[in-house]
């Protein structure tokens, strides 16, 4: 199978536990463009998190907030907003429980809350700039995903909610909340309806629970060496951990290097 296009998530992917891409990762990524086979971002991060990592990468195009945000080519071509109704019947549950929220629009993200304990801990693991404080963000701007800041022991305080909001876990004190039925998956079928390329010309890399669907949606799913275990049904491939060339080995299983 000659595939045409490569998705892969950042972090525990593209870069290891220090928030560093692997020099191998670089080079592999670059050989990959030689190929003429097109490398594409696909992660839960806004994108204003990964401009330093994609410029790094010479990667151009981004399915981003977990599916809710695709550019391709500094071209935003698919937008899914959280609608308002499902975001006022989640700030108003959080704020019963004192549960700190991140809202993340297309240019900026802003916390409801100041100084919040598990909002700096969250945000400082992913190595970015804390966000700013506007608890009214949510209602002027277009949200496309939020980050709800609570303990697994918590979490049953939202079931009521998950009609309208999906809620995955990526830290001890943090999840995502996603439009309902939101994932990875239905940004990258959005960039390769766009492409005019189908998903058996895909392929893709994750570590994490919010990779699952992606993995699904491509002809060839990469799970890496150091993936959550939930992840590993979801894969066609594991490959290796991601300082151990995790990137590259995949790649040569695709038969793309």
């Amino acid at each position: 199978m000659g595939y045409k296009i490569v998705f892969f998530d950042i972090d525990g992917t593209l870069i290891n536990e220090h928030k560093e891409i692997p020099d191998d990762t670089v080079k592999a990524i670059a050989e990959l463009k030689e190929r003429g086979v097109e490398p594409v971002i696909a992660t839960g991060r806004a994108p204003y998190f990964i401009k330093p990592l994609a410029e790094k990468l010479g990667i151009e195009s981004f399915v981003c907030l977990n599916g809710a945000y695709v550019v391709y080519k500094g071209r935003p071509l698919y937008k899914r907003e959280i609608e308002k109704g499902s975001l006022e019947a989640l700030v108003k549950r959080a704020a019963e429980h004192d549960h700190g929220l991140v809202f993340e629009g297309e240019h900026a993200f802003f916390a409801d809350k100041e100084d919040h304990p598990f909002i700096v801990e969250s945000v400082n693991s992913l190595k970015v700039d804390q966000p700013g404080y506007n608890p009214e963000f949510w209602k002027t701007d277009g949200i496309y995903q939020v980050f709800l800041h609570c303990e697994s022991q918590d979490e049953h305080l939202y079931a009521d909610l998950h009609r309208e909001l999906k809620l995955i876990r990526w830290h001890p004190q943090a999840m995502d909340v996603l439009p309902a039925g939101g994932s990875k998956a239905q940004g990258i079928a959005a960039l390769l309806k766009e492409l005019g390329l189908t998903p058996a010309d895909a392929v893709a890399f994750g570590d994490g629970l919010n990779d699952k669907e992606m993995l699904e949606a491509v002809g060839f799913g990469v799970a890496m060496g150091n993936s959550h275990p939930e992840l590993l049904p979801f894969a066609d491939f594991v490959t290796t951990h991601v300082d151990e060339q995790g990137i590259r080995n995949g790649l040569v299983e695709a038969g793309l290097l």
